[in-house]
C-alpha cells in the first residue's frame, strides 16, 4: 500500500501552512499573552445584528435561501453600495453573498482562471492570495509595493509584470497587512493599466469601512471600471461580524453567473441565520461602526506615536486595524523578533515575511484591542528592545 502523503495533490502538499496561524498556536499555549496579531474587530457583534439572527430562528427560517444568498439582502447590499460608495450592481444578476469574503475569492479565482494564467498579486498580501491562486492552476505573480511610500504600488511595477498570460491583477485596499489605503488618483493609474492590456481587477474591499483621514473610493467606481471589477468584500471587519462567515462578491453579470456555478456546488448558500444578521447590519448598523471607527482612529494614532517614538519606523496607516513598524534597526530578522518577543514578554505579533518576502523587516500588530492593551503591549516591546539593545 501506498504511504498515505503519496495519495495527496501535489498542488496542496506544496502549499505550506498560513505563517499567521503558526503564531497563533505558538501564543496560546502560554499565559499572560497580549496578542496583536489577531485580524478581527475586539467589539461583539452590535445587539440588534444578533437580534435579528435570534429572530430569524425563532421564526423558524432554518432552511436554504436561494443559492445567490436572501434577495432582500441582496437588494440592500446594492443599496449600501450605491449609498455609500456609488457603486451600481443588479441584486438579482451581480451579487452574490457568500461564505465570508474569502470564499468569494476562491469562486472568483475558480470563475475565471484557467491552469497556466497569471495573477499579479500586490504584496505584503493577505496569506490567502497566492495559495487560492495555486490551488486553481493559476501561477501568483508578486509585485512588490514601494516600502519607501508607504507600500503604495508603483504603476510601473506592475506594468513590468504583465504578459500575455496575466489575467488579473489582485488588490486590497486598505490593505492588510500594511494598513494602506489607495486613493481615487493611484486606483485610475491601476484602472489605466487594466484597460491598456485588457485585465481583470479583483478588488478586494473588505476594510473599505474603516478608513479614517478621507473618504473611500471603491475601485468598481473608478470610471471604465465596474466592467473589469470583481469586488469582494463582507460584513467581518466593519460590523464586527467574523465568527459569522457572511461575505458578498460582485461582478458583472456572465462572471457573477459563472461564480454562482461554483457557489452552488461547493457551498449551496451562506447561513441563513447569518444572511438576516447581515440585512439588520446594513439596515440599522453604520452608527455602530461609527462608533469603532472612532475608537480605532484613536488606538491607530497611539500605536503609530509609540512604535516611532521607539525608534521603530511606522507610516500612518489609512485604514483597517493594522500597524506595520518596521523593525530593521534591531537587526533581528521578522522572525527573530515575533519569536523572541513572545517568549520575552509575552506579547504576539505576526512577522512580515508571511505576507510575501516585501514584508521582511517588518512586523503586523493590530490595534483591535483595547487600549489599556495595547498601552502595555508597548511598555513590554519597550522592555523587550532596551533589553536587546543592551
Amino acid at each position: 500500500m501506498k504511504t498515505t502523503n503519496s495519495y495527496l495533490s501535489r498542488t496542496v502538499s506544496d502549499i505550506k501552512p498560513s505563517g499567521i496561524r503558526r503564531f497563533f498556536d505558538l501564543a496560546s499555549g502560554m499565559e499572560g499573552v497580549i496578542s496583536l496579531g489577531v485580524g478581527e474587530p475586539d467589539f461583539v457583534t452590535p445587539w440588534t445584528v444578533r437580534e435579528a439572527a435570534i429572530l430569524s430562528l425563532e421564526q423558524g427560517y432554518t432552511s436554504y435561501t436561494a443559492n445567490a444568498g436572501l434577495l432582500e439582502l441582496r437588494q440592500e447590499i446594492a443599496s449600501y453600495l450605491a449609498r455609500i460608495f456609488g457603486v451600481q450592481y443588479q441584486p438579482d444578476k451581480e451579487i452574490i453573498v457568500t461564505v465570508g469574503a474569502s470564499q468569494a475569492i476562491d469562486i472568483a479565482l475558480r470563475s475565471i482562471i484557467d491552469p497556466g494564467d497569471e495573477v499579479i498579486i500586490v504584496e505584503p498580501c493577505f496569506v490567502s492570495y497566492s495559495p487560492l491562486v495555486s490551488l486553481v492552476g493559476g501561477t501568483p505573480v508578486h509585485v512588490q509595493a514601494d516600502k519607501d511610500q508607504e507600500f503604495k504600488v508603483s504603476p510601473e511595477k506592475l506594468a513590468s509584470a504583465v504578459t500575455s498570460k496575466t489575467k488579473a491583477i489582485m488588490i486590497c485596499s486598505p490593505n492588510n497587512p500594511t494598513g494602506t489605503m489607495l486613493n481615487k488618483e493611484e486606483l485610475e493609474k491601476i484602472a489605466a493599466l487594466a484597460e491598456k492590456h485588457d485585465l481583470l481587477i479583483i478588488s478586494d474591499e473588505i476594510y473599505a469601512e474603516l478608513v479614517y483621514d478621507e473618504s473611500y473610493t471603491s475601485m468598481a467606481a473608478i470610471k471604465g471600471m465596474r466592467e473589469r471589477t470583481i469586488l469582494i468584500s463582507g460584513f467581518s471587519k466593519g460590523f464586527a461580524m467574523t465568527g459569522w462567515r457572511l461575505g458578498f462578491v460582485c461582478a458583472p453579470e456572465e462572471i457573477t453567473a459563472a461564480m454562482l456555478k461554483v457557489h452552488q456546488y461547493a457551498m449551496m448558500c451562506a447561513p441563513t441565520m447569518a444572511q438576516h444578521a447581515g440585512l439588520e447590519a446594513l439596515l440599522n448598523g453604520r452608527d455602530d461602526v461609527e462608533e469603532m471607527k472612532k475608537s480605532y482612529r484613536r488606538r491607530r494614532n497611539y500605536m503609530v506615536s509609540s512604535f516611532n517614538e521607539l525608534g521603530l519606523k511606522c507610516h500612518n496607516p489609512g485604514g483597517a486595524f493594522y500597524v506595520f513598524p518596521s523593525i530593521e534597526s534591531t537587526g533581528l530578522s521578522s522572525e527573530e523578533f515575533a519569536e523572541q518577543l513572545l517568549v520575552q514578554e509575552k506579547v504576539a505579533v505576526v512577522p512580515g515575511n508571511v505576507f510575501g518576502e516585501s514584508g521582511e523587516g517588518f512586523v503586523r500588530c493590530s490595534y483591535a484591542t483595547s487600549l489599556e492593551q495595547l498601552q502595555e503591549a508597548i511598555k513590554r516591546i519597550r522592555r523587550f528592545i532596551d533589553n536587546h539593545n543592551g
